[in-house]
């Protein structure tokens, strides 16, 4: 089936496709508002594993409603949803959650957009893919973004000593971005015979069962004394609104108007994170925080430039 162009879609079928689109992105924008303030009642593990128990309801619910149930699996399909929930869902959760607990939430949200970036990285340099002259620029300019976020402008001092600026928080953000990119990369060469609402809900069930596990091993001590209205609503968020419906709302845009186009929509997430840590948590938007997102929101456009992940 191929995708329709958007000049064969209404006008008003394309309005309401943007306007989900964009709310996608500014939903996953709060989740970095959601997931930092989470981190003041929960561990990171007790908050993953929460924000994926909503998740994975729900994500039932839905692929009972729309395709009859879950299909049966082949032994490589089961290998291939295991480690699609052990990097998407469990490693990039872990790391997403442990850098929240030490990051500002805008900072993070400027960081998480390297995803792209560092996928077509691997894909080049590991899987033959060609990036091309434009894509090697998009890579290095959002690399050298990157550098100010986290750097804070400073980067001679960064070339001195390291340390001072690359802290605990910046280390497990980029660990969470590997850990998406090689979501991405499995998802795309390995997956085939699941829709991808099936392998999600797969991956979901797969990533619980590994944080439920880690949490049965290395039980953590939360204070549920501390828990709120707000902590409660934070898990629903993120559970609900910033994995089920988003995702729904994003497949929505790629059968009506493509995956490329589709994709440019992710880079108002961190424009988005950073402008709400700014209204509700009071967080700074510093000059450097400014010129290094738009280095890397330019390098990832021109990364994804002229079918950036189409196979070669």
């Amino acid at each position: 089936m191929t995708t329709p162009s958007p000049a064969m879609l209404t006008t008003p079928s394309l309005i309401r496709i943007y306007l989900k689109l964009t709310t996608v992105a500014f939903v996953w924008g709060g989740t970095f508002i959601a997931g930092h303030s989470l981190m003041e009642t929960l561990p990171p593990i007790t908050a993953a594993t929460a924000r994926f128990i909503v998740a994975a309801v729900l994500l039932i619910a839905w692929v009972y409603k729309t395709e009859g149930g879950l299909p049966r699996l082949t032994t490589q399909q089961l290998l291939v949803t295991f480690f699609l929930g052990a990097s998407g869902v469990f490693l990039y959760n872990v790391f997403f959650f442990e850098a929240l607990s030490s990051l500002p939430a805008g900072r993070t949200a400027l960081l998480v957009s390297l995803n792209p970036i560092i996928t077509a990285l691997v894909l080049g340099l590991l899987f033959g893919e060609r990036l091309g002259v434009i894509r090697w620029l998009g890579i290095i300019l959002a690399f050298v973004g990157a550098a100010i976020i986290i750097t804070r402008g400073n980067l001679l001092a960064a070339a001195h000593d390291l340390s001072n600026v690359f802290g605990q928080g910046e280390i497990y953000m980029m660990c969470a971005v590997i850990s998406w990119a090689t979501y991405t990369i499995i998802g795309r060469y390995a997956l085939k015979g699941l829709s991808p609402l099936a392998a999600t809900t797969y991956a979901t069930l797969w990533g619980l069962f590994l944080l439920m596990g880690t949490t049965l091993l290395f039980p953590p001590e939360p204070d549920f004394n501390q828990l709120s209205l707000l902590s409660i609503g934070s898990v629903i968020y993120l559970g609900a609104f910033g994995t089920v419906i988003c995702f729904v709302w994003y497949y929505q845009g790629i059968k009506a108007i493509g995956p490329s186009r589709t994709a440019i929509f992710t880079n108002l997430v961190p424009v988005f994170g950073v402008l709400l840590a700014m209204l509700l948590l009071g967080e700074p938007i510093l000059i450097s925080m400014l010129l290094g997102g738009v280095l890397v929101i330019l390098g990832v456009t021109m990364t994804n430039h002229s079918n950036a992940y189409s196979p070669k």
